[in-house]
């Protein structure tokens, strides 16, 4: 959609990974000053204070989806801003002391939740077929899965990966059987082994 995106790191990992899928990985201290939206995913507290929001543009835009509101230093913007205008429910307006405006979505909380109607239905769709096929899994296949966590194993992953393609307009190349027998898989899966990870 022709964002840039800036992403700030903790993990020297992440961080390189970030980086190596195109993203320019900076800190927040640069990164205040250029974003127009910033998204909190951390899981942490204090990521972005009361001295980030007075270096933020006029109406930029402050989400969390990370972890309560305390990634966003809510507290602090509503005991220090001048004034605050609820825009529509989860959107509110509120003039900085430095005479700009910010508006902070769902109060700080997770805006996923807060502001949405739901997840759309696509993704409940792969979600809950995900837990349909594990559920069958397990009744059809109890022996092979003792009391414990499992991960749903790759092939009803795929399972659910195929059924829903067609509904985004995706179109699988299948291998020939040179290519199958090249690689040791059959045609129709498993592509990876349980274990890996996307």
């Amino acid at each position: 959609m022709g964002a840039r995106v800036l992403v700030t790191e903790i993990d020297p990992i992440n961080a390189l990974q970030a980086a190596m899928e195109g993203y320019e990985v900076t800190t927040m201290e640069d990164a205040i000053v250029e974003g127009n939206i910033y998204v909190t995913t951390t899981g942490n507290r204090d990521i972005i204070t009361g001295a980030h929001m007075g270096n933020m543009k006029e109406d930029a835009i402050v989400c969390n989806i990370g972890h309560f509101d305390i990634e966003i230093d809510v507290a602090w913007l509503k005991a220090n801003a001048k004034s605050h205008v609820n825009i529509k429910t989860g959107v509110d307006r509120f003039l900085m002391p430095n005479g700009r405006h910010l508006i902070l979505l769902a109060e700080g909380r997770l805006v996923n939740l807060a502001c949405a109607t739901g997840h759309p239905s696509f993704v409940m769709s792969n979600s809950f077929s995900n837990q349909v096929l594990a559920q069958i899994a397990l009744w059809t296949d109890a022996a092979s899965y003792p009391l414990g966590v499992h991960v749903l194993p790759k092939l009803l992953d795929e399972e659910v990966a195929r059924a829903h393609l067609d509904q985004i307009g995706v179109r699988l190349t299948t291998l020939t059987e040179t290519q199958s027998t090249y690689l040791d898989i059959s045609p129709l899966g498993p592509y990876k082994r349980d274990d890996y990870r996307y």
